[in-house]
C-alpha cells in the first residue's frame, strides 16, 4: 500500500509497473507443465526467458533521451518554454511537489553525471551518456 509521501508513491508506482509487466509476461509465456501438473512461471524464469530490461529501466532511459532532446531545442519551441518556464506568483504552503526534472536529475546523480546541461548540448557526448546508462541499468 502506498504511503502519503511522494517518494513512497513513486516507489509504489514502480512496484505496480513491475507487477504489471510480470503479469503480461506470464500471459505471453503461459504456464509450465511439471510432473503432470501445471504451474505458473516464477519471476526468475520469466526474466531469463524475456532477456530484456524491465519496464522501469526503459522508462528511465527514455526520459534521459527526451531530456537531451528538449535541452537542445530552439528557445522558441513551446516545449522548451514550458521546460524552462517559471510560474508567477507565490507558491503554496508546505514542501514543493516533485517535478519530472527532479526524478531525471536523481537518475543522473545515481549514474554519476555532473554538469548534465552542458553535456546534453553536445549530441555525441549525450549519446555516450545514454549508452553508459543503458549498460548500467541493464543489470546483471
Amino acid at each position: 500500500m502506498c504511503l502519503e509521501r511522494e517518494v513512497k508513491i513513486l516507489r509504489c508506482q514502480i512496484f505496480a509497473l513491475m507487477t504489471w509487466e510480470r503479469k503480461i509476461l506470464r500471459k505471453m509465456y503461459g504456464p509450465t507443465k511439471e510432473n503432470r501438473q501445471w504451474r505458473i512461471k516464477t519471476n526468475e524464469e520469466l526474466m531469463t526467458k524475456y532477456k530484456a530490461p524491465d519496464i522501469v529501466n526503459v522508462i528511465k532511459i527514455r526520459r534521459l533521451e527526451w531530456l537531451g532532446h528538449v535541452v537542445r531545442m530552439n528557445e522558441t519551441r513551446s516545449v522548451k518554454k514550458i521546460f524552462e518556464g517559471k510560474l508567477k506568483g507565490r507558491r503554496g504552503r508546505g514542501r514543493p511537489r516533485l517535478r519530472w526534472i527532479n526524478d531525471v536529475e536523481d537518475d543522473l546523480r545515481k549514474l554519476g553525471v555532473k554538469r548534465w546541461r552542458t553535456k546534453a548540448m553536445e549530441r555525441e557526448e549525450w549519446a555516450s551518456i545514454i549508452k553508459e546508462a543503458k549498460a548500467k541499468l541493464k543489470g546483471p
